[in-house]
């Protein structure tokens, strides 16, 4: 069953769009506010976001350039529900990357019509095919690893890792690259965060973690 999160910080809007989401065979998480937000990406990625733009801590066009700067969140779908209703707001939601805006107020039945729609057209996860090193093999339809067969608990951020360094397999990544591409430009924490990821990534790879081998002074290389 899809999930999807609504960020939106009035109440009664919030439960109108879960209710009618839910009804609709849909899973749904609300958020009055993008901190919280942000912490649920860390447990679960959604199969697709509505957003508001005008949100209590931060303004919602901000929220969603973070969600394109991340690789993580970059691709997720990301429907903008706003009460503005002038063109140049659209086209500057559009152009940063949101995927439809729909306009408060507006119909039940159009917003379902415009998740399914967006839905359908962003299949891009179910498509990709296994990755395989060795004896790692990613399942990126499913977000799951295997070793020899036995799945390997990861969470998303060791997952992301490992999925980026598994398409550059053979390539030295710096620590800059990696900490841009996993955790975003935004991004204030230390690149000690990007060792204590690798240190546990190696430990649940068992044997297999020394795939991935430190390079002095630069970063790391998966090979």
């Amino acid at each position: 069953m899809q999930k999807i999160y609504i960020v939106e910080d009035d109440a009664n809007i919030r439960e109108i769009e879960s209710y009618a989401l839910t009804k609709n065979g849909f899973l749904t998480k609300g958020f009055e506010m993008a901190v919280p937000f942000y912490q649920a990406l860390e447990e679960e990625l959604p199969d697709l976001v509505l957003l508001d733009i005008m949100l209590p801590d931060e303004d919602g066009m901000k929220v969603l350039e973070k969600l394109r700067t991340a690789s993580i969140t970059r691709d997720i779908p990301v429907i903008m529900i706003t009460a503005k209703s002038s063109e140049i707001d659209t086209v500057k939601a559009l152009d940063s990357g949101a995927d439809d805006y729909i306009i408060k107020p507006f119909g039940v039945m159009e917003l379902i019509s415009r998740v399914r729609a967006l839905l359908r057209r962003s299949g891009r996860r179910d498509m990709e095919e296994t990755i395989k090193l060795g004896d790692i093999v990613l399942d990126p339809s499913k977000r799951k690893c295997f070793i020899r067969g036995q799945e390997v608990d990861l969470t998303y951020k060791e997952y992301e890792l490992l999925h980026y360094l598994l398409l550059n397999a053979g390539i030295v990544m710096k620590r800059t690259v990696l900490m841009d591409k996993i955790w975003g430009i935004d991004f204030e924490g230390e690149s000690r965060t990007l060792d204590a990821h690798i240190k546990s990534l190696r430990k649940k790879l068992g044997e297999t973690g020394s795939y991935i081998k430190t390079v002095r002074n630069v970063g790391y290389i998966l090979s």
